[in-house]
């Protein structure tokens, strides 16, 4: 094994050198269009390629009542025909152009995203532009798509377990707010989607005062802007989009408890989720410190206060782990868990997580452990701004809930800033009273 010293020379030799690296894309710059539509432009010119961006504010809890699933399939129906495109040419034109394209749907936001070579840049605005304003939901057949998403909803989450019992549990977490429905939908209101009602949640969200476009990679920011007038500047903004309004949670007074039990479980595990507090613009230390809770509890093998104890120490369970999720408009979640070892009844492992969590409050965060945190969070900092396309999604995310672009670019320094006493005070903040812990289990079980 290499010796400590070197490997704390090693370390500091990676940071210094990645560090020069990131460096070379340059600190993003903001703009706001006359229509409102804000742009942020990262310029980065290591590799001739851009990501184009477009992030709508609305999302599955913006979902009118019994129409759940609404944005995530208006999101699918936004690659249908348009005034000037027929259907499934927008994706055909960008794979012509050697790119790719997506797009995604999550609570908070809708975002839609190319990357492509620099010079196909203004035909990317072009496209994304028209169907912003001109999508012709008459002219295509919605019909099959919302097939789509309700095979969407069978394969990717009822043909597997552990997604079906992580949809009971969030419903169970939140009792009154619409984080607590699923983005895909509840199937019953699914079948129930038209085409219409997608065109009418189309008209009231999409427009340029509700979106935010990023641009990242190798582009001159002044040229962006001239694009962005150009092909976004004349699409009219919508001056009666309703607030964001959103049913709040009461006082959560009790802890919520739900059991699963289903064939198809190879291995049973015990959940439990949190409500926790959110990134919040201008003072994000109480979320930092959350973060770098999931970060010691969970984190790596090297450093996870249940890994090391639950895993290694005692042999009492296959896996742990811990989370949080911070980014968000309303509310935050905060996660543990833990996979017990063969002949570890799912009570004594849970017993087993709550004395250690117990244990790390009251004896508090070791430093050594702490210092090798930060130096992963740090590490992965500079990975992400190595990375174009992983950057412009985060300044994305970080805009659309409402956080500033000084926040997003301040949130790794606040990260690494946070005591190990606001750690155990976020520790502390748990409140079993306000989460639901579900046990996962064979039908045999």
């Amino acid at each position: 094994m290499m010796p400590h010293p070197l490997r704390l020379f090693a370390a500091a030799l990676f940071l210094v050198s990645a560090s020069l690296t990131a460096a070379l894309a340059s600190a993003p710059q903001q703009f706001t269009l006359d229509n409102g539509m804000q742009v942020v432009v990262i310029e980065d010119h290591r590799a001739p390629v851009v990501v184009h961006m477009v992030w709508y504010r609305v999302g599955a809890a913006d979902d009118p009542a019994g129409h759940s699933g609404i944005a995530h399939y208006l999101e699918h129906l936004m690659f249908k025909a348009t005034e000037t495109m027929a259907e499934g040419e927008f994706s055909e034109t960008v794979e012509a152009n050697g790119g790719r394209d997506n797009a995604f749907t999550s609570w908070d936001y809708t975002a839609y995203h190319q990357r492509v070579a620099a010079d196909r840049l203004d035909l990317m605005m072009q496209m994304e532009a028209d169907r912003m304003i001109n999508l012709r939901l008459d002219q295509s057949d919605w019909r099959p798509e919302r097939d789509v998403i309700l095979r969407e909803r069978g394969q990717t989450l009822e043909s597997n377990p552990d997604r079906v019992f992580g949809e009971q549990l969030r419903a169970a977490l939140f009792q009154n707010h619409p984080y607590g429905r699923p983005i895909i939908g509840w199937r019953h209101e699914m079948e129930m989607l038209t085409g219409d009602i997608a065109t009418d949640f189309y008209r009231v969200h999409y427009a340029p005062n509700n979106a935010t476009l990023v641009v990242a990679g190798d582009v001159n920011a002044d040229e962006v802007l001239e694009l962005a007038r150009e092909y976004y500047g004349p699409i009219p903004a919508v001056h009666d989009i309703p607030d964001r309004i959103r049913p709040t949670e009461p006082p959560q007074l009790a802890e919520r408890r739900l059991i699963m039990r289903d064939e198809r479980v190879g291995q049973d595990y015990v959940n439990r989720q949190y409500l926790a507090p959110t990134r919040r613009t201008g003072d994000q230390r109480e979320a930092a410190a959350f973060s770098m809770l999931a970060a010691l509890l969970g984190g790596s093998s090297q450093t996870s206060v249940l890994e090391r104890r639950l895993t290694y120490d005692e042999g009492v369970s296959l896996a742990t782990w811990a989370g949080y999720s911070g980014t968000a408009i309303d509310n935050g979640v905060f996660s543990l868990g833990i996979m017990p070892a063969p002949g570890v009844s799912l009570q004594d492992a849970e017993d087993a997580l709550d004395r250690v969590l117990a244990e790390f409050i009251e004896t508090g965060v070791d430093s050594d452990q702490l210092d090798r945190v930060r130096m992963q969070i740090r590490a992965e900092s500079i990975y992400q701004e190595d990375n174009t396309e992983s950057r412009a999604q985060t300044i994305g995310a970080d805009l659309t809930v409402g956080l500033t672009l000084a926040d997003s670019e301040a949130w790794i320094d606040v990260l690494q800033s946070v005591t190990a006493d606001e750690i155990i005070e976020a520790a502390r903040a748990l409140d079993r009273r306000a989460s639901v812990t579900g046990w996962l289990m064979g039908e045999d079980a």
